[in-house]
């Protein structure tokens, strides 16, 4: 069957299905969609720093943050199943500001792909292709995200499941490497709490609870496509609690190896790790597993985050189907890529700025109003019944 034939033209309401397409997500495709989503740029760059040596420790209370934020989101799913993110804004807040909120989240959408999507060209233009124009790579890089969705969500989850085996065994391997080449010195991740739990928890609290973890509110415009929507809780906490370990072990690994001062220096901490690693003369220059890594993750993230674009313009602005607009948000992803900042330094800072002041109002506010005002409403309707 062809992805246009797979195309229906209206959105269902609560109790009908999802139709922007004809399409089925497994809970193993979507576990491996959420995974490889979680690790994205953060896994390679030098995340929860600002909590010095306990920056493992960050990660891991951001990610029992999350954990606490999956309920909001889990009950927004359960009282509508059958529509996406922009769906529930309208049920939730009425036609109108529902309409505005849901365009929010599509800007959100769209400059958190193009964030992404600068992050790989950046690390590819400094790591291994030094001479190639950043734009060359970011084009291209954007054909290839267009075409994989041209396709369908469901090529994309099916994607994953090839893919996420190649992440595994590439990650299991790199850790082998590093502690057999015996870099790793765990008097680096000591002394513990050195400066206290205050910067632990204000790095967890503004950083790392929203990136990567916060970032997780995307999958509620792919919801309706699971086959099985009863296995959500299980799929959703068990990416979640295994991204966040490994994101946590690698941010523990890199300070045992580096040191806390090189971590904070490095721009891709783990590409520097790696970097350290040499077995008798032979076994060396193994950043090719760091960079097909991020071009694994970060292209499963930037591909999520540009249909959650798509489908949610398909939504809010009725068009028949989302193929339609790729190529033209494509172009827009190209173009603010290059203009978003003018250095990796100022792309880097811009990030963090976004991540700790703006995006805690999707990831948190947005879905707690969300929940408070579905529960008013439904109280007051049990009241007149």
């Amino acid at each position: 069957m062809s992805c246009t034939n797979m195309q229906i033209k209206s959105w269902g309401k609560k109790g009908s299905s999802y139709t922007v397409e004809k399409a089925k997500i497994s809970a193993i495709q979507l576990f491996a969609l959420m995974f490889m989503f979680e690790m994205g740029t953060s896994l390679v760059i030098s995340h929860g720093i600002d909590a010095k040596r306990d920056a493992w420790l960050a990660i891991f209370i951001g990610m029992c943050e999350a954990i606490i934020l999956f309920f909001i989101y889990y009950f927004l799913f359960r009282q509508y199943p059958d529509l996406p993110l922009t769906g529930y804004a309208k049920k939730a807040f009425g036609k109108y500001l529902g309409w505005v909120i849901g365009l929010l989240y599509i800007f959100y959408f769209l400059y958190t792909t193009i964030h992404n999507i600068r992050s790989f060209g950046e690390l590819l233009l400094s790591s291994t292709m030094t001479e190639t124009p950043l734009l060359a790579l970011i084009i291209l890089f954007v054909l290839v995200i267009c075409y994989v969705l041209y396709l369908g969500i469901e090529v994309l989850a099916r994607t994953a499941e090839v893919f996420i085996v190649v992440l595994l065994f590439m990650g299991f391997t790199g850790n082998f490497l590093v502690f057999v080449s015996g870099n790793v010195d765990l008097h680096n991740l000591q002394p513990f709490l050195e400066y206290g739990w205050k910067p632990i928890l204000t790095t967890a609290f503004l950083e790392t609870s929203n990136f990567p973890f916060g970032q997780m509110v995307a999958f509620m415009m792919l919801l309706p496509y699971l086959n099985r929507p009863g296995l959500l809780k299980k799929v959703w906490l068990s990416a979640l609690i295994s991204s966040g370990l490994a994101l946590s072990w690698t941010a523990g690994l890199n300070i045992a190896v580096l040191g806390v001062e090189e971590v904070e220096r490095s721009t891709f901490a783990l590409l520097s790790t790696i970097g350290k690693v040499n077995l008798f003369e032979f076994i060396q220059r193994l950043d090719a597993i760091v960079v097909f890594t991020l071009l694994i993750t970060v292209f499963f993230k930037a591909s999520i985050f540009f249909y959650c674009t798509l489908i949610g313009i398909v939504d809010l602005f009725k068009l028949k189907n989302y193929q339609q607009i790729i190529l033209p948000v494509g172009c827009i992803l190209v173009f603010g890529s290059m203009v978003l900042a003018s250095n990796f330094t100022e792309h880097i800072e811009e990030g963090r700025y976004f991540d700790r002041y703006i995006a805690p109002y999707f990831h948190i506010i947005i879905p707690l109003l969300m929940l408070i005002v579905i529960l008013i409403r439904n109280r007051f309707k049990k009241k007149a019944n």
